[in-house]
């Protein structure tokens, strides 16, 4: 399953997902733990970024691996590590909320992604 997002930080800089379908709370949307931190990376100076993901592998894509499913307690959804970055160790660890599951209709154990847009 392949899909784009787009991502983007409010006034007060937060980055959240744009998921149109998405019938929860808005919160429920923003990039936490680490994954604000990515699309920091991705983004760089800009607002907003376009991500391909898919929980399959493609040419030229970064990986996601997940190392811990959360319990809903917990907030749900799963933490994942990203070894490396652009060619760079990171062991970048972060966490995807109960949204991931709603995209992918499942918790992936790898997500691949690349940006096609910022």
């Amino acid at each position: 399953m392949e899909r784009s997002i787009r991502f983007y930080k409010n006034a007060k800089h937060e980055w959240y997902a744009d998921i149109p379908e998405w019938a929860g709370a808005l919160d429920e949307l923003q990039m936490v733990e680490g994954a604000d931190d990515l699309l920091n990376w991705i983004a760089a100076s800009a607002d907003e970024c376009k991500l391909l993901l898919a929980d399959e592998h493609f040419e030229h894509a970064e990986i996601l691996e997940l190392v811990y499913v959360r319990e809903e307690n917990l907030g749900g959804g799963g933490d994942y590590i990203l070894e490396t970055f652009k060619g760079e160790v990171k062991n970048h660890r972060l966490w995807l909320c109960h949204v991931t599951e709603f995209v992918f209709k499942q918790l992936p154990g790898r997500i691949y992604f690349k940006e096609i847009g910022c």
